[in-house]
């Protein structure tokens, strides 16, 4: 426990800044999982640039690495565009 009140003002900053980091992280991740769900093609479009911006925010925010951030953008991307090139053969 701390003894001095700057720390545990700290304290009680870190539990929010957590809390808020990962709540964005599940949703990063959530968003990810339904991306790659049975939704349509349109859908899956529409979510992309949900997850895009997420991703961004999160980055610039310092709550996961930008190169974090471009590597699942990369990856979600490449997962997308290979569906819609199935569907178009």
């Amino acid at each position: 426990m701390p003894n001095h009140k700057s720390c545990e003002k700290r304290l009680r900053q870190e539990k929010k800044r957590s809390a808020r980091n990962n709540y964005v992280k599940s949703t990063i991740n959530t968003l990810s999982k339904k991306i790659r769900s049975g939704i349509s093609l349109e859908e899956k479009q529409q979510l992309l640039n949900k997850i895009y911006s997420d991703l961004d925010k999160a980055a610039k925010r310092n709550i996961i690495h930008k190169r974090t951030a471009s590597r699942r953008k990369a990856r979600i991307a490449n997962y997308v565009n290979n569906l819609s090139k199935e569907d178009q053969s």
